[in-house]
């Protein structure tokens, strides 16, 4: 029986860990256990994604001639296709323009549409184009869940959009000692007692009502307040309220950008309590893995993360100061970890959807 060979662009690895890297490699992690498929995995850095996905019979790294996203796309991937004979090629929002297979894009979301208050204006013009074209142009259409799937068929005019759901990375998992956790973090990062927040820089992901509410119900005497996360698009409101603070308080305040992922492990398993304030999510993976890690996790109760359900008292309304104040003392006293982490294992794993892929290639 003939193989279906997969190619799969793989640049999201070259830069940091983000959403697509945690969804690609969670869902190529199982793929690549299915041995009736022959996968060829596009980078510009092998060395780097063999020690993410391994050595495998049925894989096939292949080099990127430039990091060049223009020429990647119209000229090294239909190239690749070609002399590879590809029968699926898998993207992250955006195909290339020449189309040599049949095409797979993941649309995580389209929020800029949804909420387009919290986005640049030319940001949002070149993401409707360029997303819209590739669902348009793609044999399958994968979104990660409930919510961004309604939502790209809502704006797109897709009537099929499967879901392949995030799950955990099983590193998350794995059983470590706490007090030494937070004693390699006192010493590496100087931070100690301190709540967590995991995600990029952005207005929607809502950094300033969490510094409010640390500042306001003053956390800062007892405890630090870490952010781990690249910039993307800036915060004003944030950036006003911080440079008003005292220097006492700003030095209870650590952000930290472009950490690698051992770095970031460390500081998820030494947090006192996981706060996802979010306004807006495709899904929303980082309050899964903190819960996977046994941190007390409070999470937002909006878009994607309705789903989110397993996370019972601790979910909260984001732009309600007062409902994230009374969810971080519930929070800090969660004795109902392990019956969440159990329900969330229920209903979010990488073998699901791997399943659901499967199942839409067919």
């Amino acid at each position: 029986m003939k193989s279906t060979k997969i190619f799969v662009d793989c640049h999201v690895f070259d830069g940091n860990f983000q959403g697509t890297t945690t969804y690609l490699k969670g869902l190529y992690s199982e793929l690549l256990k299915d041995k009736t498929k022959q996968f060829y995995f596009g980078t510009s850095n092998i060395s780097f994604l063999k020690t993410i996905f391994g050595a495998h019979d049925n894989l096939t790294y292949i080099s990127y001639k430039t990091k060049n996203k223009f020429y990647r796309l119209l000229f090294d991937i239909p190239k690749i296709i070609k002399q590879n004979k590809i029968d699926y090629a898998h993207f992250q929002y955006v195909v290339p323009p020449i189309k040599a297979c049949k095409y797979i894009v993941t649309i995580h979301d389209v929020l800029f549409l949804d909420f387009p208050e919290y986005f640049p204006f030319f940001y949002k013009l070149k993401n409707k184009f360029l997303f819209k074209t590739s669902a348009k142009y793609s044999d399958i259409v994968l979104s990660v869940s409930e919510y961004s799937k309604i939502q790209i068929q809502k704006h797109f005019k897709i009537e099929t959009v499967t879901i392949t759901p995030n799950a955990v990375d099983p590193v998350y998992f794995e059983t470590y000692q706490k007090d030494n956790i937070k004693e390699q973090v006192l010493k590496k990062f100087k931070a100690k007692n301190y709540f967590l927040y995991v995600s990029r820089w952005e207005p929607r992901k809502n950094h300033h009502c969490l510094l409010k509410v640390f500042v306001e119900k003053e956390y800062y005497k007892n405890h630090s307040l870490v952010f781990i996360g690249d910039k993307a698009i800036e915060n004003k409101e944030y950036n006003d309220y911080y440079n008003s603070l005292p220097s006492a308080i700003k030095a209870t305040i650590f952000s930290f950008h472009k950490l690698n992922f051992q770095d970031l492990l460390l500081l998820v398993r030494g947090a006192d309590l996981s706060i996802y304030p979010s306004i807006a999510e495709g899904f929303g993976i980082p309050p899964l893995e903190s819960l996977a890690a046994n941190v007390p996790t409070i999470c937002s109760n909006t878009t994607a993360m309705t789903d989110f359900q397993f996370f019972d008292d601790c979910l909260f309304n984001p732009l309600d100061l007062e409902d994230l104040k009374d969810k971080i003392e519930i929070g800090l006293k969660d004795t109902k970890i392990a019956q969440k982490k159990e329900a969330m294992l229920a209903k979010f794993s990488w073998k699901q959807a791997a399943e659901q892929f499967k199942k839409a290639i067919s």
